[in-house]
């Protein structure tokens, strides 16, 4: 039978604010008034940010994870239902949406104030009330997995039975990525997991990319495993010993914000994945996704459709 979802992203949903150009450098100081450009909002978090480039490559998508009873949960909902994802969102019966203030400078470097709001309350329990999902779901991407604290010692036993109904399971972080001790019993249950090189870095006390993922492969994880390295690209690795260097790819215009970048190369990748791709290809449409991510504000306004994104990349 056909899935019925390419790919479920499950986790963080948040509105975003986005104020530019702010001098990250310099104080706020108090009762100085800063002008700016007119303020954006925009959808934020790996639900948005990843599932809004996903159906944009034209995957079918949904969206699991908590807003309140707000005008923000409102705008966030609108802005799945003209994206195409479909809308799993659980409304808090005490908690605010999740809401963020991106402070981005000049070059497109930001920086943020946020509130976690209902979707940081996530459990493993909530993923397995979907659990009618799964078996009709192709992948699962979990993230940002260190801002959702309530998910507990219950994961792995979740995930593992998402796992057994056919559906793969991606994982993303953010922030500092946590520590390691965790996902000495998460990444056994994850068949994606591509975290940045700062993450990577706290993680494991490593500073060489080889040496991170050695350390998540001595974790037990077994599947696709990569560091996001900026400016130098990406390292995978499908397997122990064999790894995949993906270079950057040149955006296609102006660099505005570099806000959601991460969360495109990660939806990029699993949509070459989950369209059969080799994993090099793969790689590179996740490097084009996030290079279209970066030419607009907010966290995904710049990713396009798959055919500008793999002629971008390069894909024949």
């Amino acid at each position: 039978m056909t899935p019925t979802y390419d790919c479920v992203i499950a986790g963080t949903c948040v509105l975003d604010i986005v104020c530019r150009p702010v001098d990250l450098n310099a104080p706020i100081g108090a009762g100085v008034l800063h002008v700016s450009e007119p303020l954006a909002l925009s959808g934020g978090g790996v639900c948005t940010n990843a599932g809004v480039a996903l159906a944009r490559l034209g995957l079918r998508v949904g969206a699991v994870s908590a807003v309140g009873q707000d005008a923000w949960g409102a705008l966030l909902r609108d802005i799945y239902r003209q994206e195409g994802v479909a809308d799993f969102l659980r409304v808090h019966p005490a908690d605010s949406t999740s809401t963020t203030v991106a402070l981005v400078d000049p070059s497109g470097e930001r920086s943020f104030l946020h509130y976690p709001g209902a979707c940081s309350r996530m459990t493993a329990h909530d993923l397995l009330e979907h659990e009618d999902l799964w078996p009709h779901t192709r992948m699962l991407l979990l993230g940002y997995y260190s801002l959702l604290p309530e998910l507990g010692p219950e994961l792995p036993q979740a995930l593992r039975r998402i796992r057994q109904a056919g559906c793969q399971v991606a994982f993303e972080d953010a922030g500092s990525g946590g520590a390691l001790e965790p996902l000495t019993r998460i990444l056994p249950e994850v068949d994606v997991y591509v975290p940045s090189y700062a993450e990577a870095q706290h993680q494991t006390g490593v500073h060489e990319p080889h040496g991170m993922l050695d350390a998540y492969r001595a974790c037990g994880a077994q599947g696709l495993l990569g560091v996001k390295l900026g400016s130098r690209g990406v390292l995978l690795s499908p397997q122990p010993g064999e790894f995949v260097e993906i270079g950057v790819c040149d955006p296609p215009g102006e660099v505005v914000d570099t806000t959601g970048a991460g969360d495109c190369f990660y939806a990029g990748l699993l949509a070459g994945i989950l369209k059969g791709l080799p994993l090099e290809q793969a790689g590179r449409l996740g490097a084009a996704t996030a290079a279209c991510c970066v030419t607009a504000l907010g966290g995904y306004a710049g990713t396009r459709d798959y055919a500008t994104t793999a002629q971008l990349a390069r894909i024949a």
